[in-house]
C-alpha cells in the first residue's frame, strides 16, 4: 500500500506575506506526504506489519449448517452474525475436515488433512473393544513439530491469541502457547467445559464472579486482546466452547425461547437457542470493539463450525440439520457441512454467496494469502487458498475433490468410513463391509437416493479416487478385530 499525495487546497494569497505563507504551507504538506509515502514504500519493502490486516477466526463448536438465521433457521435468533453475513460472503458448500472436533481443529491449525496427521478422532475418542474392526493406533495430540497457522503469523510479526477451546492434546507440553500463540485463555486438553457458569473449573482460565457466563467471558478476553494489540496486526483464534454440551444457558434467555416454541418450527430446543443467542451477543461485542478502535475496516473475520450439529437423542433433540442427513458423528452431509461466513472489508461484496466447496484445510493458505504472509514451510499443506473466491464467488479451486477419512466408531452413528466429494457427487465407503453409497448433491442434498448401483462408472471412478488419496496421505486403516463377536 503506497500512500497517496493529498490534494493541496489553493487559497487565494493576500499580499506578499500571504504568498509566503501559502508557499510554506504547500511545502510542509507536500514534504509530509512524501515522508509518509516513503515510509509506506520502505515499510512494504521491509515487510512491516502496520499494513497487514488483522485476522479473526471464530470456530464454533458443534454449530449445525442451519443453526443461524442467515442459514435458514426459523427459531434461533442471530442478528449480529446475520449482519456479518450481510456485510461479507456466505459459503453454502463449506465443510469441516472431520465429523468430529479435534481432527478439524488440527486441520485448521496446519492446513493438512487429519488422515495425513494421523489425528482422526476427537481426543481421546470412543472405545468399542468388541466392534467388528480394530481402530488404528492414531495420534491423540497435534504434534508440536507441525508448522501451524499461528506460528506463521507470529513469525510475520503478528500478535497471536487463542481464546476458548483447544482440545489438541493433554498436559502443559500441548498448551496453545507451544504452537505459536502468545496468549492462551481457556484452552486445555478437554473437549467441553465442566460448566458454562463460573466457577468454570478450566485450569487455563481464572474463574470470574459466580454465575458469569462462559461465552461472555470469552468475549471479555477477546476484546481485551484486541484493545491491547490495536497498534499492531493480530491473529485472534476464537474457538468457542459453545454450543457443545453440556447444554447450559442464561435462564432469562431460555425462558424467552421457551415462549417462542410453537408447532411447525424446525428447531425447538430453547436451551440450545439461548446458547446460540449468547454466542451471537459475543460476536456483536467483537464487532463493536473493532469499530471502537477504528479496526473494523482492516480486520478480516471468518466465522465457521468444527463439524455438523449434534442431533441428540430421545424426546428432546438438540438441533436438526435438515435438509441434510444426520449430524455430528455421522458419515453424511449433516456431519460435515457447516456454515461459513467471511468478511474481508473492501474485497468481499456485501451479501455475496459462494457455492464453491471449501474445507477447514483451506483456512491455512487462505488467511496467509490475505495477510500477505509468505513462508516456504506452508508448502506441505493440503488446503487451497480461496482468497480469489472472496473477490469473485464464481471462482473454482484448483483441485479434483475433497476427502474424509474416519477409521473410528462414534456414538453419533458413524462406523469407520471414507468419503469423497467430486463436483456434485459424494461417495461414502463403509469399511466394515466395503459397501459404498453414491449421491448427487445437486439433486439430492439430503442423500436419500443411493446411485451406486445405477451409476457404476461414477461409483468406480470416485472409489478409485478415494483409494488413491488414502495412499498419498498415508491414511491409517482399521483392521479385523480378533475380539469381535457377532451379535
Amino acid at each position: 500500500m503506497i500512500a497517496r499525495l493529498p490534494r493541496v487546497a489553493e487559497p487565494r494569497p493576500q499580499g506578499p506575506l500571504g504568498h509566503l505563507l501559502h508557499r510554506l504551507t504547500t511545502l510542509i504538506v507536500i514534504s509530509g506526504a512524501i515522508f509518509w509515502s516513503t515510509h509506506a514504500i520502505n515499510a512494504e519493502e521491509k515487510g512491516e506489519n502496520a499494513y497487514r490486516p488483522n485476522i479473526v477466526l471464530i470456530l464454533v463448536d458443534d454449530l449445525g449448517w442451519t443453526d443461524l438465521g442467515c442459514f435458514g433457521s426459523d427459531f434461533y435468533e442471530t442478528p449480529a452474525i446475520d449482519r456479518l453475513a450481510a456485510e461479507g460472503m456466505r459459503f453454502t458448500s463449506a465443510y469441516s475436515a472431520c465429523t468430529v472436533c479435534s481432527p478439524t481443529r488440527a486441520a485448521v491449525m496446519t492446513g493438512k488433512y487429519p488422515a495425513r496427521l494421523h489425528l482422526t478422532d476427537w481426543i481421546h475418542g470412543h472405545k468399542r473393544p468388541k466392534a467388528k474392526l480394530k481402530i488404528p493406533a492414531w495420534t491423540e495430540y497435534l504434534s508440536p513439530d507441525e508448522f501451524t497457522l499461528p506460528r506463521a503469523f507470529q513469525a510475520a510479526g503478528y500478535a497471536t491469541a487463542s481464546i476458548g477451546k483447544w482440545h489438541l492434546g493433554d498436559g502443559e507440553e500441548h498448551d496453545p502457547t507451544h504452537y505459536g500463540f502468545d496468549l492462551n485463555r481457556g484452552g486445555f486438553g478437554a473437549g467441553q467445559p465442566p460448566s458454562y457458569f463460573s466457577p468454570y473449573r478450566i485450569p487455563t482460565l481464572k474463574d470470574g464472579p459466580p454465575g458469569e457466563y462462559l461465552s461472555d467471558r470469552e468475549a471479555d478476553e477477546a476484546c481485551k486482546f484486541i484493545e491491547s494489540q490495536r497498534e499492531r496486526p493480530f491473529f485472534l483464534y476464537w474457538p468457542h466452547y459453545a454450543v457443545h454440551t453440556p447444554l447450559q444457558a442464561k435462564p432469562e434467555l431460555v425462558e424467552r425461547y421457551r415462549q417462542k416454541v410453537k408447532p411447525g418450527v424446525r428447531h425447538t430446543n430453547a436451551t440450545y437457542a439461548a446458547m446460540i443467542a449468547s454466542l451471537d451477543e459475543s460476536v456483536a461485542r467483537l464487532q463493536a470493539t473493532l469499530a471502537k478502535f477504528g479496526l473494523a475496516e482492516r480486520t478480516v473475520i471468518v466465522f465457521t463450525s468444527d463439524n455438523g450439529g449434534l442431533l441428540g437423542a430421545g424426546q428432546r433433540p438438540i438441533t436438526t440439520n435438515a435438509p441434510l442427513r444426520a449430524g455430528k458423528g455421522s458419515a453424511y452431509e449433516g456431519g460435515v457441512r457447516v456454515p461459513l461466513i467471511v468478511k474481508w472489508p473492501g474485497v468481499t461484496k456485501p451479501g455475496a454467496i459462494c457455492k464453491t466447496p471449501v474445507m477447514s484445510i483451506d483456512f491455512f493458505p487462505t488467511l496467509l494469502e490475505i495477510a500477505g504472509v509468505k513462508t516456504e514451510r506452508a508448502k506441505g499443506a493440503d488446503g487451497r487458498s480461496f482468497a480469489a473466491a472472496l473477490r469473485d464467488p464464481q471462482t473454482k479451486l484448483d483441485r479434483e475433490a475433497l476427502f474424509w477419512h474416519y477409521p473410528h466408531y462414534h456414538p453419533g452413528g458413524a462406523t469407520p468410513y471414507g468419503a469423497v466429494r467430486a463436483g456434485d457427487f459424494r461417495l461414502v465407503e463403509f469399511y466394515e463391509d466395503d459397501h459404498v453409497e453414491l449421491y448427487n448433491l445437486r439433486d439430492d442434498i439430503g442423500e436419500q437416493r443411493d446411485l451406486a448401483q445405477a451409476d457404476p462408472q461414477q461409483t468406480a471412478r470416485l472409489r478409485r479416487m478415494l483409494g488413491d488419496w488414502r495412499k498419498r496421505v498415508g491414511a491409517q486403516m482399521p483392521t479385523p478385530n480378533p475380539d469381535y463377536h457377532a451379535p
